[in-house]
């Protein structure tokens, strides 16, 4: 099922969809799925003493991209300031996990993969914002 698809049934949407709001809010969940299995990788490799950063910054952005999507995918109501500003912060979020999970995308590709699922989803965040005002 795509999200758009659910979404424009909502009685609050009737029809209309934000295509870019709702691409953002695939991507979060996208990422934060990615962020979660990189930082239980990296903590399942040997020298996961040294990716510490790693797992917390994939933790966090992972918690952030939830919290998006969730707010991000709600009709009822509008709360287009707290919404904007949370698309600014996981687009944040995202740019800082993929810049820690580059540091280590030569040797480990669990972080090579997630560093590109956070940057699409950055890249998604930033294209939304006009549509949430």
């Amino acid at each position: 099922m795509d999200f758009r698809e659910i979404i424009a049934s909502h009685p609050d949407v009737q029809g209309s969809t934000a295509d870019r709001l709702i691409a953002c809010i695939h991507e979060c969940l996208h990422c934060a799925q990615a962020c979660r299995v990189c930082a239980d990788a990296c903590a399942a490799e040997p020298m996961a003493y040294d990716l510490r950063q790693c797992i917390r910054l994939d933790q966090d952005c992972a918690d952030i991209c939830l919290a998006t999507w969730s707010l991000g995918a709600r009709r009822t109501g509008r709360n287009a300031e707290l919404l904007h500003r949370l698309i600014e912060l996981c687009a944040e979020a995202c740019r800082l996990c993929a810049e820690e999970c580059e540091r280590h995308a030569g040797m480990h590709e669990h972080c090579r993969l997630c560093a590109e699922a956070c940057r699409s989803c950055e890249a998604a965040c930033r294209a939304a914002l006009p549509e949430v005002h």
